[in-house]
């Protein structure tokens, strides 16, 4: 396995439970990127604001830096919507594995209504889809259907991080 692996994505992708699922499949711990926001952060998203640049700066430099301690290995759950964000994270962890949790807005939204108490609110969601870059062609990853079944979503997951092993 890569050093590390991102489960990226929009809000309501399943980030979160995929990536406890693959920690757990991997035995590797694993952390939510949600939970290295400040409370400014929280507090803008909470009230219907979306982060900017600036406000992400901080928050991916303590992700990278939770990816950086774990390069034996770690999964994280981090939208990393941008390629300037994921290469943030890879100035910190160069080997990182970034594994995409896509579909459609009207799948996402579905799941983001069963998560009552997220401080993301859905109103947000479609500047999530607007400002996700799909990653690149020469980015270490790959892309996973989110309207599956978590266990499958995980078992795609190790067959693209086998395959990039391989590689």
């Amino acid at each position: 396995m890569r050093s590390s692996v991102v489960v990226m994505g929009v809000s309501g992708s399943g980030k979160s439970t995929v990536g406890m699922a693959l920690a757990r499949r991997l035995q590797v711990p694993f952390a939510d990127a949600d939970d290295f926001h400040s409370p400014q952060n929280v507090a803008k998203m909470s009230s219907g604001s979306a982060l900017d640049d600036d406000d992400r700066r901080p928050w991916l430099d303590a992700v990278g830096q939770w990816l950086a301690e774990h390069a034996d290995g770690g999964v994280v759950s981090c939208s990393a919507l941008k390629l300037s964000y994921r290469d943030q994270l890879r100035a910190h962890a160069p080997l990182v594995f970034f594994v995409h949790l896509d579909g459609p807005i009207e799948v996402i939204t579905r799941r983001q209504a069963s998560r009552p108490g997220h401080f993301m609110p859905a109103a947000l969601l479609e500047s999530q889809f607007d400002t996700l870059e799909p990653l690149g062609s020469d980015e270490a990853g790959g892309v996973v259907d989110v309207d599956q079944d978590v266990a499958v979503i995980v078992g795609q997951t190790v067959a693209l991080l086998q395959e990039c092993d391989r590689a």
